[in-house]
């Protein structure tokens, strides 16, 4: 390993954020005791002992570390954490035999963490509640990104947080709120605690137990997709629920930077954002697409049929394009036309800045301005037609790295894809797999569609699909960067 990587200080980074997980899986015990689920308790202080005993040793082994941090080191950070909070979150479900295998216990909590919502689990409503509390809260931790979370912690230990947050926040732009990255962190978090209060509150008006409200404020606001139901959303059988969620799924899907500028009252900032525009053009359009999709014009069908189908066609677009995964329709009985808008919402995500997965919409955006511009120099060689983003010229570096990224992504689809295959999938399993994985959505088609789940994959395509579950987490970049030549370099 390269002499000059700072391990004493990813050690403690890592050890201290260890020891803030060992602390959220506390609450997990307190959950517990309420409801009277005593053997469980004791699972998750085993866990919390577990998690905080790696914790402690790799503080000590990090003692006296220089604040000196670099890119390198923050991808190892961001990278090493996820897989560190992985592998501790996953005890409770094994431990206590409500996920009895490793395999598939790791894959659960992967998906947690990293808001895909893919599950194997087909027993949901049997198991204790501060298992279900916990599996929606590796959500929550995971939404906003257990890293930036833990930036406005950062300060405590003497050292910046900039390149662990950029890192992990690998998007083409960044708004800043404040010059201050822990600052910028207890903002967001403020902003992502309030919403999530504000859901709970609204569901269990709208019907729900607390219970159910507070774990599926947690799967909205992540844009995670755990439901505390078989069925997910489906299952409550109320058009309230459902919009009051599909409002949520996509005030999730927005910016978070965008909610402090209107607290802010900056009005301009948020109404000239293009990428918030195209995102509320792209869920307008394919709403419209996937409503139309479901009616049948051989028959008759009424205004009541024709607000269902409307609902319907404005949840799944709202919960693919936010990369949520919640449902209440098998959308794999629709026309197969009706997929391939499915396909697409699930490749461009929300937008940057959001706790949605996806290749983002501020990248596809730009791809289709570069390509316009190229088609007009064409025409007009000397013409100079930079491409411009909330009237700000972009350098060429960033046009050249969404390309690069954008590229790599569709790379990734493919040769994933092919990999999955000669584990025994089929094409359209293999397919949306791959890319409901990579854009962390949850549900993909056919057999591990919304109506069912992955716990039938072979368990090499279930730790297969937990790494790419991170990739695309952390797009892209973060993680595979680790593994080129040039990271080990002097």
């Amino acid at each position: 390993m390269n002499r000059d990587f700072n391990l004493k200080l990813i050690s403690k980074i890592v050890g201290s954020l260890l020891l803030a997980e060992s602390l959220f899986l506390i609450s997990g015990f307190a959950v517990s005791l309420y409801y009277k689920e005593t053997l469980i308790g004791y699972d998750f202080l085993k866990s919390a002992g577990i998690g905080t005993f790696l914790g402690a040793v790799l503080l000590f082994l990090g003692r006296k570390a220089s604040p000196t941090i670099g890119k390198r080191e923050g991808s190892i950070i961001v990278t090493l954490t996820w897989f560190m909070f992985s592998f501790v979150g996953m005890l409770p479900f094994w431990i206590s035999g409500s996920i009895p295998t490793v395999t598939n216990a790791f894959f659960e909590t992967m998906s947690g963490f990293t808001t895909t919502g893919a599950s194997i689990l087909n027993n949901i409503e049997e198991l204790p509640h501060s298992i279900l509390y916990w599996r929606s809260m590796t959500h929550w931790i995971g939404g906003l990104g257990i890293i930036v979370i833990s930036m406005a912690l950062l300060p405590i230990f003497g050292f910046s947080g900039m390149q662990i947050f950029s890192a992990e926040a690998t998007g083409p732009t960044k708004d800043k709120i404040h010059p201050k990255i822990n600052e910028t962190a207890k903002r967001l978090l403020a902003i992502y605690v309030a919403l999530t209060i504000s859901e709970t509150i609204l569901l269990k008006i709208a019907g729900m137990g607390w219970f159910d409200a507070l774990c599926h404020s947690f799967g909205t606001i992540a844009t995670g997709g755990f439901s505390t139901k078989q069925a997910s959303i489906g299952y409550y059988n109320s058009p309230l629920i459902e919009y009051i969620i599909i409002f949520f799924m996509i005030f999730s899907g927005v910016n978070f930077a965008l909610y402090y500028f209107l607290l802010k009252l900056k009005f301009n900032k948020v109404a000239k954002n293009e990428e918030l525009r195209t995102f509320v053009i792209i869920i307008l359009i394919f709403t419209l697409l996937l409503t139309f999709a479901q009616i049948d014009f051989s028959k008759d069908f009424s205004l009541t049929q024709l607000e269902k189908y409307f609902r319907y066609g404005l949840f799944v677009t709202s919960s693919t394009i936010s990369t949520t995964g919640y449902t209440v329709v098998d959308y794999g009985l629709w026309p197969t036309f009706s997929w391939f808008f499915i396909i697409i919402l699930m490749l461009v995500g929300s937008s940057a800045g959001s706790t949605a997965g996806g290749m983002k919409v501020v990248r596809v955006l730009l791809v289709f301005k570069h390509s316009y511009y190229e088609f007009k120099r064409l025409i007009h060689p000397n013409a100079v037609l930079p491409v411009k983003y909330n009237g700000h010229v972009l350098p060429e570096t960033v046009i050249a790295r969404v390309l690069s990224f954008t590229i790599l992504y569709f790379i990734l689809i493919i040769l994933g894809s092919t990999f999955l295959s000669f584990n025994g999938l089929g094409f359209i399993e293999s397919f949306s797999g791959m890319i409901t994985c990579l854009s962390d959505v949850g549900p993909g088609l056919g057999s591990i569609g919304p109506a069912s789940n992955f716990a039938l994959l072979p368990n090499v395509s279930k730790w297969f699909l937990s790494v790419v579950m991170l990739v695309g987490r952390l797009e892209i970049f973060t993680v595979l960067l680790i593994f080129t030549p040039v990271f080990w370099r002097r």
